[in-house]
């Protein structure tokens, strides 16, 4: 069995709350900072990117990981939500395809997904009946 593609983990840093005081530290930024810290597994690369455009649904992460993987963008997370990422990105690692069954997500993400993109090289469904 071949080993798994890396996992990329974004974190948006440029994110923040409605009536923060704009000299804060973003809540994006210091999830980062949090997760930077956490412990992640070995394949799982963090990077921080700027404006995922989901601002106002808090604090907002992608999972995506190799060619042949769905990619996943979560939303609505705050600045500690560092123990759902890290299970999330954990259970979605240990995936050939990023599909993680609905029911053994972290609960945050089952709730709080924005948007599910099909792989780059995705089998093409029958159109005959």
């Amino acid at each position: 069995m071949s080993a798994l593609p890396p996992v990329e983990l974004l974190v948006c840093t440029t994110c923040k709350r409605e009536g923060m005081d704009p000299e804060a530290t973003r809540p994006g930024a210091l999830l980062h900072g949090a997760l930077a810290e956490a412990g992640l597994p070995e394949n799982v690369v963090l990077k921080p990117v700027e404006c995922l455009s989901n601002c106002s649904q808090g604090c907002s992460v992608v999972l995506r990981g190799g060619s042949s993987r769905w990619t996943y963008v979560y939303g609505n997370l705050a600045e500690d939500a560092v123990e759902t990422v890290v299970d999330g990105a954990t259970r979605y690692a240990a995936t050939a395809d990023g599909l993680v069954p609905w029911r053994e997500r972290p609960e945050h993400f089952r709730k709080n997904c924005v948007a599910r993109i099909p792989p780059l090289v995705a089998p093409v469904p029958s159109l005959e009946t």
